[in-house]
């Protein structure tokens, strides 16, 4: 009983309370889904209502595990249209209720996977420039996904931006009704984004007076009714379609990928407003628990949603049971309400979704220019992913702007790369310089090292060693205090290599600063008989501890086998 009472005390503890500013907030964000989700499903080639779902079930859900407070699971423009495409490539149609259910509970049960296995450090490898050109890739493909919507004229293209240039070379081709009901869409969210206080619903506002006057005025656009109908209930159970496992394995990696980038900005950009700490492997495993349970319920794949989570901070939200609220209004607006949904226009949702794409585009205009100034190299991968993301299927860009983020590190790490000589002056502090082209014979030499140990940075570090010919009775002593606890083993092998060539001329490494885990490691390498006793100095609390010890050890080794006077 005990035991029971204080699991319940720590459940209670972590969902809080809901208060007051929670309920209007949620209600403006469940509002906000009807065209955001609808119109998400729809240029993607999904049911609408799936759209709408999607806010549903996965949103509940995940807002009551969810270790970010504030975050939103729902739909978004990059899972919807990367959904869209792996289901595709799979061949399979992306409107059967079976194969959107599978493919939600694979997604889930990969990004539960990785929360357990605590993955969420891979997500800090793809880096800002890729992340950058992927997301500015992506919302070319919003704005090209609602140009037939918004105008009436369907652009014909091999990839988006032939598209975009085909559209507006065909300008003449546009429907008047649409184009005018698009353009006042975008006129009255303008309008209605102006009003401070109005800002957070602006969209909504938008949908519903231009929907209004549409109906008035009886103006001839497609309707959401000409694409599906809308049930006046909630979403019923819906059964993956398990033949289509193998057909969706890789593809449903690529998706969850995708909805955990996305999300992992989130924590950062909405703090806890409680003072807990977020933590991204939770988050990752609660956007799990959505997908598993929102697939059952006919819901789109989902993440947490940069969109929908500022929606409800600007409204209020408080508590995580903003996100709850949000859910549950949206279903009882489905439920009773399903019918008005049905009798918004198409190029309503063109334009508003018209909107998001610009403002996507216009919220990573500092991190383009920031990624323009960096380097070349920086600014190559963002335009490389963004090419990619228009060009190719979204599973692959993502994979690819992953392979460029991890080359990126690479290159990076290894420019990084160097060796420091240290020369202590008459007054007994030291200095940085140079490192020496070669040793000089009965001399001591110290080196401090800095760098990752990945191998591509082993050639520069190579190239900087001083040459060991000619290098009798000289000492190298090489801090390696920032050397990982578990190198790669590439430097332990140059390791092994420089210290045999300095022996084979007389001369001898001394490793200094060297961190117990790699202390045992060069026991178990045989490294440590090469280098001899005292060949491995241990590293102490202070930043160039155990530097007198290595100098001690050096001297002496100097002083068994010099012929000459003893060296400073």
């Amino acid at each position: 009983m005990r035991t029971h009472a204080l699991t319940t005390i720590r459940v209670r503890r972590r969902l809080g309370r809901p208060v007051p500013a929670d309920l209007g907030s949620g209600a403006v964000t469940g509002l906000f889904s009807i065209p955001e989700g609808m119109a998400y499903a729809a240029i993607a080639g999904f049911n609408p209502v799936a759209g709408l779902y999607a806010g549903v079930v996965p949103a509940i859900v995940g807002s009551l595990s969810s270790r970010s407070v504030l975050m939103v699971t729902t739909l978004t423009s990059a899972i919807a249209l990367t959904s869209q495409s792996v289901l595709s490539e799979a061949g399979l149609d992306p409107k059967v209720a079976g194969n959107v259910a599978l493919l939600s509970v694979m997604v889930g049960a990969v990004m539960l996977l990785m929360g357990m296995l605590r993955l969420g450090a891979v997500m800090s490898f793809v880096s800002n420039a890729v992340m950058t050109g992927f997301s500015t890739g992506i919302a070319l493909q919003i704005i090209t996904g609602v140009l037939k919507d918004a105008t009436g004229y369907q652009p014909q293209g091999h990839n988006k931006l032939h598209e975009l240039a085909d559209w507006l070379w065909h300008i003449g081709d546009w429907e008047l009704a649409a184009t005018l009901t698009a353009l006042a869409t975008v006129a009255v969210w303008a309008l209605s984004r102006a009003v401070r206080r109005l800002e957070p619903v602006a969209l909504l506002i938008a949908m519903v007076l231009v929907s209004l006057v549409v109906a008035v005025f009886s103006t001839d656009v497609e309707m959401v009714r000409d694409i599906a109908s809308i049930p006046g209930s909630l979403p019923s159970f819906s059964a993956p379609d398990l033949s289509a496992v193998p057909d969706l394995a890789w593809g449903a990696v690529s998706v969850a990928l995708v909805a955990l980038a996305q999300a992992a900005g989130i924590a950062p950009s909405m703090p806890n407003p409680d003072g807990t700490r977020s933590d991204i492997n939770g988050d990752f495993r609660s956007q799990g628990y959505a997908n598993l349970a929102g697939g059952l319920f006919q819901a789109l794949p989902s993440g947490g949603s940069m969109s929908r989570t500022g929606v409800a901070v600007s409204a209020g939200a408080r508590t995580r049971w903003a996100g709850v609220i949000s859910g549950v209004f949206l279903a009882l607006v489905v439920l009773l309400c399903g019918s008005l949904a049905e009798r918004i226009p198409m190029p309503v949702i063109g334009g508003l979704i018209l909107v998001v794409g610009g403002e996507l585009v216009w919220g990573r205009r500092h991190d383009i220019v920031l990624v323009l100034r960096t380097s070349w190299v920086s600014a190559g991968a963002m335009v490389l992913t963004f090419l990619a993301t228009t060009q190719l299927p979204l599973q692959q860009a993502i994979v690819l702007g992953a392979v460029v983020s991890l080359l990126l590190y690479c290159a990076q790490a290894a420019r990084q790369a160097k060796l420091v000589a240290l020369v202590r002056r008459d007054d007994g502090r030291w200095e940085t310089a140079r490192p020496p082209a070669a040793l000089t014979p009965g001399r001591i030499t110290v080196l401090d090292y800095a760098g990752s140990s990945l191998f591509a940075e082993l050639p520069r570090v190579e190239s900087q060693l001083p040459a060991p010919d000619g290098a009798r009775g000289a000492v190298l002593i090489l801090v390696v205090r920032a050397l990982p606890d578990v190198p790669s083993s590439a430097m332990l092998k140059l390791l092994d290599r420089y210290a045999g060539q300095l022996a084979d001329r007389g001369g001898r490494l001394i490793l200094c600063g060297v961190q117990p885990p790699l202390v045992r490691l060069l026991h178990r390498s045989g490294i440590a008989g090469r280098l001899g006793d005292g060949g491995i100095v241990p590293a102490t609390r202070e930043l160039f501890g155990g530097l007198d010890t290595a100098l001690a050890e050096a001297h002496r080794t100097i002083d068994v086998g010099r012929d000459g006077p003893r060296p400073e």
